[in-house]
């Protein structure tokens, strides 16, 4: 089997959201080649006003810069006007957990770790606090950092809007080296399709906040208010819309421009369900909103059908569903010992040890591994190894592997 690296074909659509660009195949390749030679995109300045208490001072530069780079790629979607904002947008930054704790308290009414937006009907009462430093802040960063952009130019958006891009995006992270770093939060997709039959269609998600009881959020000062349920399917609806098809796509970047800035939630979503409506057919579309979920691959359904597909022979689609496993949890270790198991039987033992030290790395059965490795480093000729690697493996585990270990090890004139 030949070595490929596969990509996730929903992945591209994420490609072209960073690259900025969605029209043409062959413009998101130049916009490929030109991110991979370093160039970087223009980020539009001075969006923030940006205060920070005494401890959290030197910390304002670097977030103004990261909160800047998050508007671009957010404006690289929604394509809203900066200049129509009356002022930037106002951050708040405390490095004392009292203090920031009693900020929030005093106006939500109940506290929440890391960082919050605070909307009010009043433009210049709205701002995002952040505690600088504490290990929830960067969790909470992304979609916070997100409702306010959105939120800045439409007060009162669709709720599945709000609910489905917010943790759309939330698994969006600038690394240190102050580039984006995204991968699709895809850790909702077994909720989403352990809903079932209790999934609501697409057109029951567009029409929410017309209905008799619209999941906002009662407080009327931040959003994130909707039943968990709600939230979930709005995420499914949003990467359907996404990735379902340039139909689909196009349907939803229009209705971004149906947005108005002043009008309640209801209003927006009965302009944004007209637009949907005078291109598609909703059985038609529910139909495809549930057959892109199927053909969405939840981690174990990826895990499954690698070890199944392995079982039978099919070793190039055991290998496609074992990387794409990896790709959604990096941090599993069993995608890893897996490509393992492939890369060794293609005799390619280098590259099967490094999988088979990453699965270790990531909290795989230590005595699994180390037999593993030692019939590797054996298949490789490196005897020496082989056998470090078998006696630890016998050593762990005496009652699984003493025997197997042992007659590997005389084989190998120990």
């Amino acid at each position: 089997m030949k070595k490929h690296i596969y990509r996730d074909r929903y992945m591209l659509i994420l490609a072209l959201l960073l690259l900025g660009t969605f029209s043409l195949w062959a413009e998101a390749n130049r916009e490929l080649s030109r991110v991979e030679d370093g160039a970087s995109a223009a980020v539009v300045k001075n969006l923030y006003d940006i205060s920070a208490d005494a401890g959290a001072e030197s910390a304002v530069p670097g977030l103004k810069q990261e909160l800047e780079l998050r508007f671009d790629i957010y404006n690289r979607l929604f394509r809203f006007d900066p200049s129509l904002l009356s002022a930037p947008l106002k951050v708040k930054v405390f490095s004392d957990k009292d203090a920031y704790d009693r900020y929030v308290l005093e106006r939500l009414g109940e506290t929440k770790p890391g960082a919050i937006y605070l909307h009010y009907k009043e433009i210049d009462r709205r701002e995002l606090v952040i505690h600088h430093g504490s290990p929830e802040e960067a969790a909470m960063l992304a979609p916070q950092s997100f409702l306010q952009y959105f939120r800045a130019f439409t007060a009162n958006p669709p709720s599945w809007m709000r609910e489905g891009f917010t943790i759309y995006f939330s698994s969006l992270s600038i690394n240190p080296q102050g580039k984006p770093d995204y991968e699709e939060n895809l850790l909702w997709l077994e909720s989403v399709k352990g809903l079932g039959a209790k999934l609501p269609s697409p057109k029951t998600l567009l029409q929410a906040d017309v209905s008799e009881t619209p999941p906002e959020d009662p407080s009327g000062k931040q959003a994130g208010g909707a039943p968990e349920e709600f939230q979930i399917s709005s995420w499914a609806l949003v990467s359907f819309l996404l990735n379902g098809g340039q139909d689909y796509f196009r349907d939803l970047t229009d209705s971004f421009m149906l947005l108005s800035p002043a009008a309640s939630a209801a209003d927006n979503s009965l302009a944004v369900m007209k637009r949907f409506s005078l291109w598609n057919d909703f059985d038609t579309m529910e139909k495809d909103f549930k057959a892109y979920l199927d053909s969405r691959k939840t981690y174990k359904e990826l895990l499954d059908a690698g070890q199944k597909a392995y079982s039978q022979g099919d070793l190039m689609n055991a290998e496609l569903s074992f990387m794409t496993a990896r790709d959604q949890r990096p941090g599993e270790y069993a995608p890893y010992y897996y490509l393992g198991l492939l890369s060794y039987g293609e005799k390619d033992y280098d590259t099967a040890e490094q999988y088979y030290m990453s699965s270790l790395e990531r909290g795989a059965d230590e005595a699994l591994v180390n037999y593993a490795l030692g019939i590797n480093a054996a298949a490789a000729g490196r005897t020496k190894d082989a056998r470090n690697y078998l006696q630890r493996a016998a050593t762990l585990d005496p009652a699984k592997y003493k025997t197997r270990a042992g007659e590997l090890l005389n084989k190998l004139g120990q």
